[in-house]
């Protein structure tokens, strides 16, 4: 399955947006990337704003082109408001948990994390960086990889958790407790442009 590679940080210049969600990238340089350097921004039509949004949305998460659509779809089919849902559902994915409980520094080193089978769900190695977690479930590291040194700088790195997740540094096990609020979520995506995009 294809991967998102390439650098983040021009990733986020390009689109004006935090996709590691620390502002770190757009500090020194908040234009877009070029040879030509800071230039006027093109004013974007309707479709431009919406398929900027999706991107945006889709390389914070990290998910490819038809993983993102077939998140969309699951999430067109439940109870309730449509784009809430989609970013529950995003919330919801193994690597984010992880990323969230402060196992990881960023979801794309959250997904090596799960894809080397460092992570137990509920007792059992899960190795699914896509595998939706359940409200409830556990998620640990395993007692082989508990020593590694990139789960300890980032934890060490890890000043709070969202609430919606609890986790034991030292036991290095947390629960997802509840789905999120979308006020605990990025403030500045419009997840409603990404609906009118797949609507239209």
């Amino acid at each position: 399955m294809s991967r998102i590679t390439g650098p983040v940080w021009k990733t986020s210049r390009r689109l004006g947006f935090s996709t590691l969600e620390t502002g770190e990238e757009l500090q020194k340089r908040q234009y877009a990337p070029g040879q030509h350097g800071p230039t006027k921004r093109v004013k974007l039509t309707n479709y431009g704003l919406q398929l900027r949004e999706k991107q945006k949305i889709r390389f914070m998460y990290g998910v490819n082109e038809r993983q993102f659509y077939n998140t969309f779809k699951k999430a067109s089919k439940m109870k309730g408001v449509k784009g809430d849902n989609f970013l529950f559902m995003l919330e919801s994915r193994l690597d984010n948990i992880v990323y969230r409980m402060g196992i990881a520094r960023t979801r794309r080193q959250a997904r090596q994390l799960v894809n080397h089978g460092h992570i137990l769900v509920n007792g059992k190695k899960v190795d699914i960086p896509s595998a939706i977690v359940k409200v409830g479930s556990t998620v640990e590291v395993k007692e082989k990889s508990k020593d590694l040194q990139i789960i300890k700088d980032s934890l060490e790195a890890t000043l709070h958790t969202p609430a919606f997740v609890d986790f034991d540094k030292d036991a290095k096990k947390g629960t997802y407790l509840r789905l999120p609020e979308r006020s605990e979520l990025n403030p500045e995506i419009n997840e409603l442009l990404v609906v009118e995009y797949y609507n239209r």
